[in-house]
């Protein structure tokens, strides 16, 4: 953990202090998606025990999503929030920060058993979520068309989802020899100090007058509400242990950077999506490993 908070901390302090070369943040999350993170699927998803609990941290991410939705659906108009509000609320709090926070957090709190399910939770559940539904949302709170086949193209062409694929076939034959393992994990190794040090870089808050509202409901949503309602989900249906602990803990992540950017690009009150981010990344690292003592060891 205390790697961690130093990789943020130092990309916080590089962005303020450091005259940076120019497009140094698209690079490091150039080799963060292309690179490292297929590298660490691939050397990850041929050791996972696939069970019939593994459906819950998948189906957490879908909870937290559409829960968001319609929560934001619904009060939003009695708060008289602009659709471009709910839209943006929408993406941030019902999407979360599951791969460049999520995998460094896991490793370190539940090592590599915990980041394997963390990995599924996030290739099957966070990413197919933002592509599909995710795009969905911002095109009907800025009143834009997304096409069907767009969204599967993104889809089936991620990096990191082919490497699910290609680990899923690789475990099924036996796994990796140890050459590959050799190369896969030192290439996956690069992903959390980059992820984090990039996260840092990025980090952003400033919040304008009457969005302390909107910040408060969409915080307590993603950091509380959204995981205890999975951890009511799981408990209830006999999902227990590890499975149960990753998938309330993804549930629980900060939100989503991906999802500030397309609220951005999408015009969907960009200034308040900054705010929840920059805020539910610093809350989060509070918020996270006291869940992680509450929940069970696995």
């Amino acid at each position: 953990m205390i790697l961690l908070f130093a990789c943020l901390v130092l990309g916080i302090a590089v962005k303020r202090w450091a005259t940076l070369p120019a497009g140094i943040v698209q690079g490091i999350n150039w080799w963060v998606i292309n690179v490292a993170l297929p590298a660490l699927v691939l050397d990850l998803i041929p050791h996972v025990k696939f069970n019939t609990q593994l459906w819950f941290p998948v189906v957490s991410m879908f909870v937290v999503f559409f829960g968001a939705w319609l929560l934001f659906a619904l009060i939003g108009p009695r708060f008289a929030w602009s659709r471009q509000r709910i839209g943006a609320m929408t993406l941030v709090c019902g999407l979360g920060n599951t791969s460049f926070m999520g995998y460094p957090m896991m490793s370190a709190m539940r090592g590599q058993a915990g980041l394997s399910i963390a990995v599924v939770a996030d290739q099957l559940g966070t990413f197919p979520l933002l592509a599909s539904a995710g795009v969905m949302v911002a095109s009907i709170y800025a009143g834009r068309s997304a096409s069907t086949g767009m969204i599967v193209r993104r889809i089936l062409t991620f990096p990191a989802f082919m490497a699910l694929i290609i680990g899923i076939v690789a475990g099924w034959m036996g796994g990796w020899p140890d050459v590959v393992h050799g190369v896969l994990a030192p290439l996956g190794a690069t992903l959390t100090p980059l992820a984090l040090f990039s996260v840092g870089m990025q980090f952003r808050f400033g919040l304008e007058k009457g969005q302390a509202g909107g910040l408060a409901a969409g915080l307590g949503w993603k950091l509380f509400v959204a995981p205890c309602l999975c951890w009511m989900l799981g408990h209830s249906l006999g999902v227990g242990g590890l499975v149960l602990t990753v998938g309330v803990l993804q549930a629980a992540m900060a939100p989503m950077i991906s999802a500030a950017i397309l609220a951005d690009e999408y015009d969907l009150d960009p200034q308040l999506a900054n705010a929840i981010l920059g805020a539910g990344i610093v809350l989060s690292l509070i918020t996270i490993p006291l869940g992680n003592l509450w929940l069970p060891a696995g």
